[in-house]
């Protein structure tokens, strides 16, 4: 990266005028790998408020186009901008601000081809229903949920982050207002000892720094950081009840700090109308603020309790439902698919755990059983547990993280394995509308998964109205919670009628009465 002469200068000479010693800082980058993170650091004026005094962007050019991209103070007088580089070449940036300090810098950089890992950020993929990296690389959503991790203790932080290490888990759902005793507690500048007593037009940079450490210490571990912006859980401080000025200052300096992490997606709210100071015209207000604040269109989302936002709104890019009764069946749901026209998490169906409330007792079999149905029905699930020696949800891994007790995240590890085994980009369910319960692509591979049932034996016969399911398929039995395949062997189809194929020579494979079972056709 370089910067004219003549902008470092007037930089200097303004920040002389405004009383600050210091000469500019300036980010010594000069090559950033594509979809990492260019970061420009310049000192400006720290009088005043310069939260909502002084904005500060700056224009990069490069590959064809210009982007016009946030920055925000840090603090200290210290001013931040960061851009994540959608293509490789060289990119040319000017600052722009109400400040001289800050204003008519110039610089350029190289983006260069990513390293391996790097495979840029999730994206809804092109069928409309599933999900990508910006690579083409097909991204399979396994999720958990730790509300307040990120604002735990470093001891307990580097313990959640050792369990992620081994874990399936590939994206984590986390606020960033508290909901449960943490570290952290104040994102906003405290005026007195009360809760409400804080100023909601002055940010605590040590708040946010603190947080978007674990957002790249999540992007180190391949993890998406499903950044939760707003939750009803705390109306003491009531940091989710701020007046419209200040909702629009809150969610474009976060997006400023933290959506050039190409690991961040955004979650407007948890349970967002329980939140009872915001219309949905306030929802639909906040989320083209947030559209409009953040250069790199990150994935967005927002979760419900008791009623659905309307998915279909073009800001949203995928359906975050909380629904413990949709995953009960694959045909539940894809009409959910169906209906939001879009990607569907089942963020929340409810949790495994030991606590006496009917949302965090799940067996660890039930809570695979969900992802499985979910699977099936051509949509993702998210998984979450509810274990504490207090039986306090607050002090479990949905509160604050830490260590996993229960049994389902090795079946979730194996359920990842057969998912990434399957078709690109993710499977559909098969004419599910006839109550089908397969899932695949259509003369490749079909998957179906019998639940609870516990048959000794399955006809073999799957839908197809078209020929081209007509072919040879290697058949496996696929035990969910013991984590078996055994192969079958090699099975010929033939038409059987107008709808079904089957296979004439052998009709039926042998199952072994226990739950939990699947079988997998893979065209040979």
């Amino acid at each position: 990266m370089t910067i004219t002469r003549r902008a470092v200068f007037a930089n200097a000479m303004a920040l002389g005028a405004a009383g600050m010693a210091r000469p500019a800082i300036a980010a010594t980058q000069t090559r950033v790998e594509r979809w990492g993170v260019f970061e420009l650091a310049l000192a400006g004026p720290s009088a005043g408020n310069p939260f909502r005094d002084t904005p500060f962007s700056a224009v990069l050019e490069g590959a064809g186009q210009a982007i016009e991209v946030p920055g925000f103070y840090d603090g200290d007088g210290l001013y931040r901008l960061r851009f994540s580089p959608p293509e490789t070449g060289e990119w040319r940036w000017t600052t722009r601000s109400n400040a001289p300090a800050l204003s008519g810098m110039s610089g350029r950089f190289t983006a260069t081809a990513p390293t391996q890992g790097n495979h840029g950020p999730v994206q809804v993929s092109k069928d409309g229903f599933h999900f990508t990296y910006a690579d083409g690389t097909p991204f399979r959503q396994i999720g958990t949920t730790c509300y307040s991790w990120a604002l735990q203790s470093e001891e307990k932080c580097r313990q959640t982050l050792k369990t992620l290490s081994a874990a399936p888990f590939n994206k984590m759902r986390m606020l960033v207002f508290p909901n449960v005793a943490s570290v952290a507690t104040a994102p906003f500048v405290r005026k007195g000892e009360g809760p409400r007593d804080w100023d909601a037009m002055r940010f605590d940079p040590a708040y946010f720094r603190r947080y978007e450490d674990r957002i790249i210490r999540l992007g180190e571990l391949g993890i998406e950081a499903d950044v939760i912006l707003y939750q009803p859980y705390d109306p003491k401080r009531g940091y989710s009840d701020m007046k419209r000025e200040d909702d629009e200052h809150y969610i474009r300096y976060v997006a400023a700090r933290f959506g050039a992490y190409r690991n961040v997606w955004w979650s407007m709210a948890n349970e967002f109308d329980l939140i009872e100071s915001k219309t949905d015209a306030d929802w639909d207000h906040l989320f083209t603020v947030l559209a409009d604040a953040d250069p790199h269109s990150r994935l967005r989302s927002i979760h419900n309790i008791h009623r659905y936002y309307d998915q279909r709104k073009p800001w949203i890019t995928h359906a975050s439902v909380q629904n413990g009764a949709a995953v009960l069946d694959p045909i539940r749901a894809e009409l959910h698919r169906a209906f939001a026209e879009k990607p569907v998490i089942f963020d929340e169906v409810v949790y495994e755990g030991n606590i006496d409330k009917r949302w965090g007792n799940l067996t660890g079999e039930e809570m695979v059983e969900r992802f499985w149905h979910g699977l099936i029905g051509g949509t993702y699930v998210g998984h979450s547990e509810t274990y504490a020696q207090d039986r306090n949800p607050d002090h479990s891994w949905l509160g604050q993280g830490g260590t996993l007790q229960g049994t389902s995240a090795p079946r979730l590890a194996f359920l990842k394995r057969i998912m990434e085994e399957g078709p690109a980009p993710g499977i559909d369910a098969v004419q599910p509308w006839w109550n089908y319960r397969v899932a695949g692509k259509e003369g490749e591979y079909y998957l179906l998964y019998f639940g609870t049932e516990a048959p000794v034996e399955w006809e073999i016969r799957f839908p197809s109205k078209t020929d081209n399911a007509i072919r040879d398929y290697e058949i496996d039995v696929i035990d969910t919670w013991n984590m078996t395949v055994e192969p079958q062997g090699r099975f010929r189809m033939a038409r059987k009628d107008e709808y079904d194929i089957h296979s004439p020579d052998r009709p039926a494979i042998a199952l072994p009465g226990r739950p939990y079972m699947a079988v997998r056709l893979r065209a040979v």
